[in-house]
């Protein structure tokens, strides 16, 4: 294939901010804060900074799944961190989370608060915090569970920065990236459709944390809801991963938890901020006009 606009890279590099896309205002090439702004404290011990975007939905959907479970322990606080503002530079959420980005969660049950970032780390954490709740204690289970989760840690970059950025928010088309990407994306959506083949969820038998951190990522994208992209990829076809994203979109506590911090799409689908059980009824009888 022949590139319409041969590119050398130059002998150092150095930060075109007008070269980035869609997204070009909330990336850099440093960290840091870049203004002073404390996180709110609502009044449960779990505080999270998130933005229902798929990494911060996974922790949305344990919370309420642990919620569910009757663990009154892991009631919590979910305020929206608007990247698009530049929200996640902000003082108070760098010290809750030094890399930027959501989602970011504040443990105030102990006598000094324990920050937690990383999506797969907080789902560890609140797992374990909360008696191994979806997160299997025999070894062999428990091995199994925490392959996949890693597995999708590793993963969804070539799905989300890879193949969704360059397939529908880089500034102009890129047919080897496209291609590039697109070629593993599909070979990781082969690799779910055959673990689906032989196990009614991700690790197994049991739902648990690992089709909490794969759902939002992988289901969206089954479904045609990811990048404008079903039918190029043809989603469709992986019947395996379709039986399963219906399956776990059916559980009450997944629909509750992506709708938190959701700003985009269906109003009806969106809860900015979540303080109490209680909001969701709220939501509902606000858009019922009650």
């Amino acid at each position: 294939m022949t590139d319409p606009t041969p590119y050398t890279p130059p002998k150092i590099w150095t930060w075109n901010k007008a070269n980035g896309g869609q997204f070009a205002s909330i990336n850099r090439p440093i960290a840091g804060p870049t203004h002073d702004k404390p996180l709110p404290v609502g009044r449960h011990p779990l505080q999270l900074y998130s933005l229902a975007t798929p990494n911060g939905v996974k922790v949305t959907i344990l919370l309420e799944e642990l919620l569910a479970l009757g663990h009154t322990g892991a009631e919590y606080d979910a305020w929206l961190i608007k990247i698009g503002d530049g929200d996640q530079f902000g003082s108070g959420f760098v010290a809750a989370n030094p890399n930027s980005k959501i989602p970011a969660l504040m443990d105030h049950s102990g006598p000094k608060p324990i920050r937690v970032f990383e999506s797969g780390a907080i789902l560890m954490y609140l797992a374990e915090k909360f008696g191994s709740a979806f997160l299997p204690t025999e070894p062999a289970q428990r091995a199994e569970c925490l392959s996949w989760l890693f597995w999708q840690m590793g993963s969804a970059p070539f799905l989300g920065g890879g193949f969704g950025h360059f397939y529908a928010y880089a500034p102009f088309k890129i047919e080897y990236a496209i291609d590039r990407y697109a070629m593993e994306v599909k070979r990781q959506l082969d690799v779910l459709d055959r673990q689906l083949a032989e196990h009614p969820y991700i690790a197994g038998e049991d739902y648990t944390i690992a089709d909490m951190a794969i759902w939002p990522w992988y289901g969206a994208l089954a479904k045609g809801l990811a990048y404008g992209a079903g039918e190029f990829l043809q989603v469709q076809d992986y019947k395996n991963i379709q039986r399963w994203t219906d399956q776990v979109m059916a559980r009450p506590a997944v629909q509750r938890g992506r709708k938190v911090n959701r700003v985009m799409g269906d109003p009806a689908s969106q809860l900015h901020e979540r303080h109490d059980a209680s909001d969701f009824e709220t939501k509902t009888q606000d858009k019922l006009g009650g």
